[in-house]
């Protein structure tokens, strides 16, 4: 090769048996950079195009996806408020943090434990044995207000609004529906017929001999203070008024106006209530 400055020469041989024939080929420098510039040029554009096309086909392939996950919770809205849940109204059941119709009176810690200490006293047994031999038994509240299961006895037990306290519970809870019928379980003077703070609606009777008896959480009172009861006499309704968790009859028996087991004076429930 052979170059100027205007040109490339090329010197091109090839022979035969007899003759030797000599080819010159000359190229011009403005031509030849020219076409490489343009070929570079090509190779850049091409390299660009398939690039751009890769990018696009992603971006497309991203674009199918993010709409199918878009469609997809779209979807699993539009069948959530299609399907909304239902809201149970009922009274919850049972469990370790909430009784089920159960409640009574915050009582102070004191008189708390004095009641406890003396229900526990065997004075208590001796007292109503007497008071018993010598009574007008209409006047001895030894029947049941209501009949039902029983919720909670007498003395402590824990919180039935839940958390771990305990506390005292001076009566009997006895589980019923609100208006079943609270009946007089003795003769006597209604000495109390109305709101009173724990106990929400309620009534206490006087039964002589320093005995006396508390219907608590009443829906309706349908007696009044001053009125004389007879045993069996209907005296209010059952509810679920004031510190209480549903509808159920607080019974509670007073010995000299402090609360004692009902049960000195009950006759057992029937079996089938303890189920």
């Amino acid at each position: 090769m052979q170059k100027n400055k205007n040109s490339y020469r090329f010197l091109l041989s090839h022979s035969t048996k007899s003759t030797i024939y000599i080819r010159r080929f000359e190229v011009s420098k403005k031509l030849l950079h020219s076409s490489i510039a343009v070929f570079i040029l090509s190779f850049g554009i091409i390299s660009l195009g398939v690039a751009g096309l890769v990018k696009n086909n992603v971006l497309a392939k991203t674009d199918n996806l993010a709409a199918t996950e878009t469609a997809a919770i779209v979807s699993s809205t539009t069948q959530t408020i299609s399907e909304p849940k239902t809201i149970d109204y009922s009274r919850p059941a049972q469990t370790e943090n909430f009784a089920a119709n159960s409640g009574g009176p915050v009582l102070d810690v004191q008189s708390t434990e004095e009641e406890a200490a003396e229900s526990e006293n065997g004075d208590i047994a001796d007292q109503i044995r007497a008071i018993q031999s010598k009574a007008n038994p209409e006047f001895l509240p030894t029947m049941w207000a209501h009949l039902g299961k029983i919720n909670n006895e007498f003395g402590f037990r824990r919180n039935p609004f839940g958390g771990r306290s305990y506390e005292f519970h001076p009566g009997m809870d006895i589980d019923g529906e609100k208006g079943d019928t609270v009946i007089a379980p003795a003769n006597g003077t209604v000495i109390k017929a109305g709101w009173t703070g724990g106990y929400g609606n309620m009534i206490e009777i006087d039964h002589g001999n320093g005995i006396s008896t508390r219907y608590g959480h009443l829906s309706k009172i349908e007696v009044q203070v001053g009125d004389s009861i007879q045993r069996g006499q209907l005296i209010g309704l059952i509810g679920s008024t004031g510190r209480s968790t549903g509808p159920h009859l607080h019974y509670e028996l007073r010995l000299n106006e402090k609360s004692i087991n009902p049960r000195f004076l009950l006759p057992q429930e029937p079996a089938d209530l303890k189920q």
